[in-house]
């Protein structure tokens, strides 16, 4: 007997799908209401480039006397360091006004667009940085602002329905 195929994908492309936002206050961020999303910013049609916003885990190595093979468990957990890069501005009017260091609240990531049910990533950040990316290159001036994940981000959270 065969294995079970895994079921097929709807597979996408994250621009024009994805949404970013930038939501100041929620109260649970397991379960975050419509009314705070709607509250947020949207980010998504500024943002050049996302690195980052991924929980990964270290690795315990758990070594015995009986085997020459290490095999090992999962450890602590953490989010890689994260940052999106923005377009800038020329006169500054931009991402500087809305997340200057040390802001907090939240990025919010909708993979799947923001669809009622589907799951979204909640991080909870603190702003650590704004860069100034500059270059003689043919490239549109940008920023990248770095976050410090202040706490665990809440996975897969389902989208609550739109008002």
């Amino acid at each position: 007997m065969a294995a079970t195929d895994i079921a097929p994908v709807t597979r996408y492309f994250n621009p024009a799908i994805t949404r970013v936002l930038y939501v100041l206050t929620i109260a649970s961020k397991a379960a975050p209401t419509r009314v705070e999303l709607d509250a947020g910013t949207d980010l998504s049609n500024e943002i050049a480039e996302l690195s980052g916003f991924q929980v990964t885990s270290g690795q315990i190595p758990t070594p015995d006397l009986g085997r020459r093979f290490t095999s090992s468990i999962p450890g602590r957990t953490s989010a890689d360091d994260s940052s999106i890069t923005f377009y800038a501005d020329e006169a500054g009017e931009d991402v500087r006004s809305l997340l200057p260091r040390d802001t907090e609240g939240f990025i919010v990531i909708m993979d799947g667009g923001d669809v009622t049910g589907q799951p979204m990533d909640v991080y909870p950040i603190r702003v650590a940085s704004v860069g100034k990316m500059r270059s003689v290159g043919d490239e549109a001036a940008r920023l990248q602002i770095q976050f410090s994940i202040t706490s665990e981000p809440a996975e897969d959270v389902a989208i609550p329905t739109a008002a």
